[in-house]
């Protein structure tokens, strides 16, 4: 028989009655950059951790910095339909339960709004709006089912929007309120939503998620 628990520093964890714990994670955007370096100490920490990534080498090269512990798929999470394929997956191996969610995929469109194209924007919002949207919906049985954790990772620029980043604070922003009224809605549910915001960081990402300019020296 399993029963949840909470140990000193909040961390959620899976008992059984025999002394074992078992805790799951899944984070989106795990391949590389935060997500890679939250998956690594997540499995340190002895979670059974999945989550995904944008490409096959970048899987296999957290299976290996992990020794196994991190189990990344491939998942467009703008595709409602794969998400969903892919949440019931995740679940199936962690007993229809999920102890913590950690949605962090997100891309960024830098550049100033006069010039940027609308589709460019849209984009950014399909993946940091509603795919992170989908992702929260697909894991909503499996971390009702453990009393679980949603982490939100956003960022500075949602409550102070830098000048050539409107994109980014504008997408992060909306989800800032959804996590608000999330919060609210799955507290009787024993679900906690928590809003982790970032600072500066190299992770790469405007580098990889940025449509290339026709003035790259890369291109």
């Amino acid at each position: 028989m399993l029963e949840m628990v909470r140990n000193g520093i909040g961390e959620i964890m899976t008992s059984t009655h025999d002394g074992q714990r078992k805790r799951s994670a899944v984070i989106t955007g795990a391949g590389s950059g935060l997500g890679r370096d939250i998956a690594l100490g997540l499995a340190a920490k002895g979670y059974r951790v999945f989550g995904t990534a944008m490409s096959l080498d970048e899987i296999a090269d957290l299976k290996k910095a992990s020794g196994g512990a991190v189990n990344l798929g491939q998942c467009d999470i703008t595709n409602e339909a794969a998400v969903k394929v892919w949440a019931g997956e995740v679940t199936i191996q962690n007993e229809g339960r999920m102890d913590l969610l950690i949605s962090n995929a997100g891309i960024l469109t830098p550049g100033p709004l006069e010039v940027l194209p609308l589709n460019a924007i849209r984009h950014e919002f399909e993946v940091n709006v509603f795919g992170a949207l989908a992702v929260v919906n697909s894991f909503l049985p499996a971390l009702r089912k453990a009393r679980g954790r949603i982490v939100q990772v956003s960022t500075m620029t949602a409550t102070l929007p830098f000048p050539f980043n409107g994109p980014s604070g504008a997408s992060k922003a909306a989800f800032d309120a959804l996590a608000a009224v999330y919060r609210a809605e799955l507290k009787p549910f024993g679900i906690d939503v928590v809003l982790a915001v970032a600072g500066n960081m190299r992770t790469g990402g405007p580098a990889k998620t940025a449509p290339p300019s026709s003035e790259s020296p890369n291109r």
